[in-house]
């Protein structure tokens, strides 16, 4: 067994950005050698988050809008008051979604859906770089 650890480095443009990574996690398990096993994408901040879907034009909109509904951008937050960043709605949006996903592999292919992809969501006020961590665990 053997585990490998690559980090990426990603610009974000602030919320509500949606990034399809599938591409740059499927080139980070063929560059491991790994053929079996389950790999780990991780977003590094209270502020953004991991998460799968179809990413198309329709459903990455509707995504946006679900959060806008769940957790609005205009409304006043606690957190606000700490910081003085007018970011609350940011972290609790990813606190929702959750920084992390796992994913299984075979024969050197990630394991998904036809149409599944793995998105990294920027929920905070202003543009980011974010460094996401993948951590593969096979042989």
């Amino acid at each position: 067994m053997k585990v490998i650890i690559a980090k990426l480095d990603i610009s974000t443009k602030g919320d509500p950005d949606l990034i399809n990574i599938t591409g740059e996690i499927s080139q980070t398990l063929e560059s491991s050698g790994l053929e079996n096993g389950s790999l780990t994408v991780f977003v590094v901040g209270s502020t953004a988050a991991i998460t799968s879907f179809e990413y198309e034009p329709g459903l990455v909109q509707d995504v946006r809008d679900l959060f806008e509904k769940l957790v609005p951008r205009e409304k006043h937050y606690n957190h606000d008051e700490t910081w003085g960043d007018a970011n609350g709605f940011s972290h609790l949006r990813a606190g929702l979604q959750g920084p992390s996903l796992t994913i299984p592999f075979e024969a050197g292919k990630l394991l998904l859906g036809t149409w599944q992809q793995v998105v990294l969501a920027e929920f905070d006020n202003r543009p980011r770089q974010r460094k996401v961590i993948v951590q593969l665990i096979g042989e």
